[in-house]
């Protein structure tokens, strides 16, 4: 796909154009044609040169926060340098461009805010929207992926109101680093619905709009706005939803789902790359699907998300909805869902047991000693809530467990992985949210994988992209889910996912499987033939060429 042609392309302007500027690798007959001569120092470098120099400063920063910094800075300078550096260290920059470390830098963000990249919309101006999108597009002619957050639900972090912002930034850095997104063609999106966090209302540097989140239809009418400036101007743009609250974030997938072509990560993305660990579990450990049992721990939208995978993946193999449904058990903080609770949501009720089912009290353990679970996973962000006895209790039911600690950062994780294979005698196989190290068992190293959906949303967007599909159905989650899953078991050893080594190689297989899906759904607008030479195409990677 063809980058559009941005403006201004000359002299200082050019120099500060972070699409186009090539710094001290710009060429002699180019100074010449573009103003540059004088601007820059006299030697003309090559990229890897620039890299070169890249990596000396990266790694005189001594704190992650201060790398974080430093490659957002580069981000906004140079997209081809930044893009070349990710890129070549992905597996160690991946912690620090995204989680965690981008939740100290959402925490921090007023504070140390450098320069402008992507669309603030608040609360005041919701009657303006249109023309405040405009103004992006002035230099964006064409969009392929929004990102989207009001910052309400900020990984485990809650309310960071107009911080949010560093997640679209650093969700769509990962579109184009390893999905291959044209990072031109992207757009990140903060929608300023106001802030419950007093510490933030009473900052001075505060950036965001001082006021108390709006609720409610004034909260639809800038949600509203959005979605329709994107139909309007933007009709073939994916959306993704990004850290919204749980009484907004399922609400709004629903609500727009069918107006934008759009997807929620937190629901839909965690539950897919969740779905390919247990299915990549199931396949390491021999349990046949129909025998699967699944606690899952945070009946929120991410859980009940990753129930509502599992059951399309069991009834793809055969097994009754009903049947499915009841192969997972939801404990929340009151304990096991069961129909005796008052205050369920809509999305929660499916996985309600009957009040004379729960086992003993209900609690976390009470249940898992019941249950004898192939599979314990957590998305409750309450650190250290998998103990010891839970940990114990599990294991002795299953040969192999399946243990997810999923929760994010690093801090909220449900257990460490260590004492999960500690209290396993090395037998459970283990993923988290965050990255952990490999873990010393005996003699051997222990690779611990990380669950994170780095597997699944850069090859959602590609494919869509590949398919032109107008929607993102289920079905296409599921197909990313199982592309992951195909992978993963075709690794060696123990491993439940691709590692991130395996990144750009795992946005293909899943691109594919999501173009292939929207076709066989009926909302691509491509055609099936050639899908495979059109996602090599439209994948952007980064060049002076």
């Amino acid at each position: 796909m063809d980058q559009p042609e941005l403006t201004p392309t000359v002299g200082w302007q050019l120099l500060r154009n972070r699409y186009r500027n090539k710094g001290t690798a710009f060429t002699a007959d180019e100074r010449d044609r573009l103003g540059l001569h004088g601007l820059l120092p006299p030697v003309v470098e090559t990229l890897e040169h620039q890299l070169e120099r890249v990596e000396l400063e990266y790694r005189t920063k001594g704190t992650d926060l201060g790398r974080h910094i430093f490659l957002r800075l580069l981000q906004e300078r140079n997209t081809v340098l930044f893009y070349s550096f990710l890129r070549r260290h992905l597996a160690e920059l991946l912690p620090v461009v995204y989680t965690p470390t981008v939740g100290i830098a959402c925490q921090e963000w007023s504070r140390i805010y450098r320069q402008e990249h992507g669309l603030y919309l608040s609360w005041p101006d919701r009657h303006r929207v249109p023309a405040l999108l405009d103004n992006v597009l002035r230099d964006h002619a064409e969009v392929d992926v929004i990102v989207v957050t009001d910052g309400e639900r900020i990984l485990g972090l809650g309310d960071l109101g107009a911080g949010g912002m560093g997640i679209p930034i650093g969700k769509l850095a990962l579109y184009s680093g390893v999905g291959g997104i044209d990072p031109a063609r992207s757009l990140a999106v903060l929608l300023d619905a106001g802030t419950d966090n007093e510490l933030l209302l009473s900052d001075p540097l505060y950036l965001g709009w001082r006021h108390a989140r709006v609720r409610g239809d004034e909260y639809d009418e800038l949600v509203d706005a959005f979605v329709d400036a994107v139909a309007a101007r933007l009709p073939d743009a994916l959306v993704q939803w990004e850290d919204f609250a749980q009484q907004n974030a399922r609400r709004l997938l629903e609500r727009h789902r069918h107006r934008v072509c759009s997807f929620n990560d937190d629901i839909q993305g965690t539950a897919a790359v969740t779905a390919a660990a247990v299915r990549t579990g199931l396949r390491r450990t021999g349990v046949p699907p129909e025998e699967l049992r699944v606690v899952i721990v945070g009946a929120g939208s991410a859980g009940t998300g990753i129930a509502d995978e599992l059951v399309r993946f069991l009834v793809s193999e055969g097994i009754d909805e009903a049947d499915a449904e009841a192969r997972c058990w939801m404990v929340d903080r009151d304990g096991l869902l069961h129909d005796g609770m008052d205050g369920l949501h809509g999305f929660q009720r499916r996985y309600a047991r009957a009040a004379a089912d729960v086992p003993g009290d209900g609690s976390l353990l009470a249940v898992v000693q019941g249950v004898r679970p192939h599979a314990l996973i957590g998305v409750s962000g309450q650190p250290g809530l998998f103990g010891e006895d839970v940990i114990r209790s599990v294991a002795s039911g299953v040969d192999r467990p399946i243990v997810l600690p999923l929760s994010n950062p690093t801090p909220r994780a449900e257990a460490m992985p260590s004492d999960v294979l500690a209290w396993t005698d090395g037998r459970a196989l283990v993923g988290t949210g965050s990255p952990f190290p490999p873990v010393a068992v005996g003699r051997e190293l222990v690779e611990v994988a990380q669950v994170n959906n780095i597997s699944i949303f850069p090859g959602v967007g590609l494919g869509v992209l590949a398919a032109e599909a107008t929607e993102v159905t289920d079905a296409m989650i599921t197909a990313a889910s199982g592309a992951v899953a195909e992978l993963a078991a075709s690794l060696p050893g123990d491993r439940l996912l691709p590692p991130v080594e395996e990144s750009e190689r795992c946005a293909t297989v899943v691109a594919t499987a999501v173009a292939r899906a929207a076709v066989d759904a009926g909302v691509a607008r491509a055609d099936a033939d050639g899908l495979d030479a059109r996602i090599d195409r439209l994948r952007w990677r980064p060049s002076y060429d």
